[in-house]
């Protein structure tokens, strides 16, 4: 009670009142943005004065732009209640949202100024957001918590990989893939406990009948299968011991999802998108492992992770945070609904212009046109609630 008084004596602007606010918002409308402008430089038609190569900067700013934005959204509001201190919040949640946007700057502008400079910019807000997690997990004595610390210490330390590799190599090869593997960790480690526990309070409000089966040692078996999975994949993306270590990992993630019971949960939008979502985990480990064998082009497996499983947990994450952090009940109205299914059709159609090179360029218009709608469709839904400042 007296840490929400005193949340509640905070005057300052409401966008800056907590970390999801700006960073959803402005998170997505980047990511809404970002895919337009890359099929254009894709196209020929512009190009932007990065120091990266064209499919490297759209990578980046996918990855460490967009998804970094979402991270720090999600663990800004994450550790406050880890931990019952106040949130990160005024001017020095200002400063970290700055560090983002001038990341972002840097990058895109990134062949004006020596690449050191670039690297210098855009690694100070995952260097700052660790700090600032460390400092606030540390001062709430919330120890075990410190895991968050690693990963995001983690993917700071990938992206500076990404500027030396891109800088000395021409492209980012290893770091990307890593980056990718990182990410898709994160997905499974925090979805791996909100999907079965979201659901699981959902449907224990219904009729009787199956229910997610709680984290256990097959849980753990899966994600260190996956982790090790994408390590071999990192290292090597061709091969049969990669394709057969990406296989069983799928396996055990599909059988992880399939514990779950998403089939009961049809009628509530808002828990459905997160079983959607994880499907696309299984989905890029078997299309990965396809590639591993040459039976299929790896950018199939590659956008089923990253346009798929981490597009739409993304966006499932953010709306039900949003819903949740200002006091809506948690339901997706019409225009939420029509976001989830744009984010799904965006995924699908990226993965089949890989399977289908001979339709790959409507399919990618198709696929930019619903990825950036649903961002899009997520910044207009929600900007009014995350703008306005909140009173329970």
């Amino acid at each position: 009670m007296a840490t929400m008084q005193k949340l509640g004596a905070y005057t300052g602007p409401a966008l800056l009142s907590h970390g999801f606010r700006p960073f959803f918002l402005f998170g997505a409308v980047y990511a809404g943005a970002m895919i337009p402008l890359w099929l254009a430089v894709f196209a020929g038609h512009i190009s932007v004065p990065t120091a990266f190569a064209p499919r490297d900067w759209h990578v980046h700013e996918m990855l460490f732009g967009y998804v970094g934005a979402v991270v720090a959204g999600f663990l800004l509001t994450a550790i406050p209640n880890w931990t019952g201190r106040l949130p990160i919040q005024g001017v020095a949640l200002a400063v970290l949202f700055s560090s983002w946007v001038a990341g972002r700057l840097a990058v895109t502008f990134g062949g004006w100024v020596a690449w050191q400079i670039a690297l210098a910019v855009d690694t100070t807000f995952l260097a700052l957001l660790a700090a600032a997690a460390a400092r606030e997990i540390a001062a709430g004595r919330k120890w075990n918590n410190l895991k968050v610390v690693a990963i995001v210490s983690l993917l700071a330390l990938v992206n500076v990989a990404f500027h030396v590799e891109a800088h000395f190599r021409g492209a980012a090869e290893y770091s990307t893939r890593a980056g990718i593997a990182l990410v898709v960790t994160l997905v499974c480690v925090i979805g791996g406990r909100i999907v079965p526990s979201f659901t699981r309070n959902w449907l224990a409000r219904r009729a009787p009948g199956r229910l997610p089966v709680p984290f256990n040692r097959f849980d753990a078996i899966a994600m260190i299968a996956g982790v090790c999975a994408m390590m071999l994949w990192v290292y090597a993306p061709t091969g049969r011991l990669t394709a057969g270590a990406l296989t069983v990992a799928g396996l055990l993630h599909l059988a992880r999802l399939v514990r779950w019971a998403g089939e009961r949960t049809f009628s509530d939008r808002v828990v459905l998108i997160l079983h959607v979502a994880y499907a696309f985990v299984p989905a890029g480990f078997f299309l990965s492992a396809l590639s591993s064998v040459d039976l299929v082009a790896q950018s199939a497996g590659v956008h089923a992770w990253t346009g798929g499983a981490i597009g739409s947990m993304t966006i499932a994450v953010m709306t039900r945070a949003s819903l949740g952090h200002t006091g809506q009940a948690l339901k997706a109205s019409a225009l939420v609904q029509t976001v989830y299914a744009a984010i799904v059709v965006a995924a699908l159609a990226r993965v089949y212009a890989a399977l289908e090179p001979s339709h790959a360029v409507p399919l990618l218009t198709a696929s930019g046109i619903a990825w950036t709608f649903a961002f899009f469709g997520f910044a207009v839904a929600y900007a009014p609630l995350l703008c306005r400042a909140t009173r329970f």
